[in-house]
């Protein structure tokens, strides 16, 4: 049974406004045996494409390699966007060395809503899969059941939207008063490749693929993530 750890801290500043939400990364991330284009940092595997939509929507010109400086632009990105990631899953088992989710078992949890309490900026959490088994989603709302919490639903269409109301006390004149804020999240489609089956059956994607044959799956998350990132 290989015990797989999340490599990285939460990534997750004073004035962080949108939080990325995910489970955790390949294997290879947590024993050091990375491909020559993976980056050490969160989302840096090379079968992800995170970076590579940001990148397309932002206009930017990321390096893609084991490199400080690879690590530095993506930190840059996200400092000056005002967003953090902050993975789900602090732990799980594996009878199978790989990055499936459905894999995972004896999954541990980070404490979302403690660092959401801890950083009150934050606004939006950026689901980075949607509610099926093991995804960030599912995870999640297991996690606020802890809390008594739960999500309402505020959009049934891809990427599902949906929010929920945090309280807790806030320290205002020497007292402390209970705070509340709503806090939104979003259900990206997964930037992983094996989503692309399930963007294809997409109602909307085949539309806006039968008006240009050369739109693709990837062009359809550039489109999705745009509004978000």
């Amino acid at each position: 049974m290989f015990v797989h750890e999340h490599p990285y801290s939460p990534f997750i500043k004073h004035d962080t406004e949108k939080l990325i939400v995910g489970t955790l990364p390949p294997p290879r991330f947590s024993t050091g045996e990375l491909l020559e284009q993976d980056v050490d940092f969160c989302y840096g595997s090379y079968f992800n494409s995170l970076w590579l939509f940001i990148e397309k929507i932002h206009n930017l010109n990321f390096r893609y390699d084991n490199s400080e400086e690879a690590i530095a632009q993506r930190k840059q990105f996200l400092i000056k966007n005002k967003i953090g990631v902050c993975d789900i899953v602090a732990s799980c088992e594996r009878e199978k060395i790989d990055a499936s989710d459905l894999g995972m078992s004896n999954v541990k949890l980070r404490d979302i809503v403690g660092y959401l309490k801890q950083y009150p900026n934050i606004k939006t959490i950026l689901f980075t899969g949607g509610n099926s088994k093991n995804g960030p989603e599912y995870f999640f709302r297991k996690h606020l059941k802890d809390y008594n919490l739960k999500l309402e639903l505020v959009t049934n269409e891809v990427p599902r939207v949906h929010q929920f109301t945090l309280c807790h006390p806030e320290l205002v004149s020497g007292s402390h008063i209970e705070h509340e804020r709503t806090i939104k999240t979003v259900s990206l489609t997964s930037a992983s490749g094996a989503a692309n089956i399930s963007i294809s059956r997409l109602p909307l994607y085949r539309q806006l693929k039968a008006k240009n044959p050369e739109f693709n799956t990837f062009d359809f998350r550039v489109m999705q993530y745009s509004e978000f990132f």
